[in-house]
């Protein structure tokens, strides 16, 4: 008796189908399997190409990120200036409630006018200098 695994999958060859050597008898040219080097350096100029590309891809990619880098030093230095200095913060020196203003108020002094004549008496300005006026030019002549 026959396999019956065997008869059905195996491929029937018919007279002029015979592979010899990897090539096909209908096949004329022997050196058609290395036909893809005619066009070798075509693609290696195109795989250059394409590594160039990824390249500078990469590279912008980079740069970018050395940007963002550099922008994130400059922030957290300014921070650090900022605290160290103590600079005007308004969200941290302003005051918040109603309390803080009032205890604001109730800290100013209100002087009487005599200080304030003792100071005008003591002044170095000149009384008969000009009112200054922003924006204004004063030729001396």
């Amino acid at each position: 008796m026959k396999d019956p695994s065997r008869s059905s999958t195996s491929p029937s060859i018919i007279g002029e189908d015979v592979i010899i050597n990897g090539h096909s008898h209908e096949d004329d040219n022997p050196f058609a399997e290395y036909m893809w080097m005619e066009n070798e350096e075509e693609f290696n100029r195109q795989a250059i190409a394409l590594v160039l590309k990824q390249f500078v891809f990469i590279a912008q990619i980079e740069e970018e990120l050395w940007e963002e880098e550099f922008i994130e030093r400059c922030f957290q230095e300014m921070l650090e200036e900022e605290e160290e200095h103590e600079w005007f913060i308004p969200a941290r020196d302003l005051p918040q409630t109603m309390d803080q203003i009032q205890d604001q108020f109730n800290d100013l002094v209100i002087s009487d006018s005599s200080s304030l004549e003792d100071l005008v008496v003591k002044s170095n300005l000149n009384p008969n200098a000009k009112e200054f006026v922003p924006g204004v030019k004063y030729l001396n002549i």
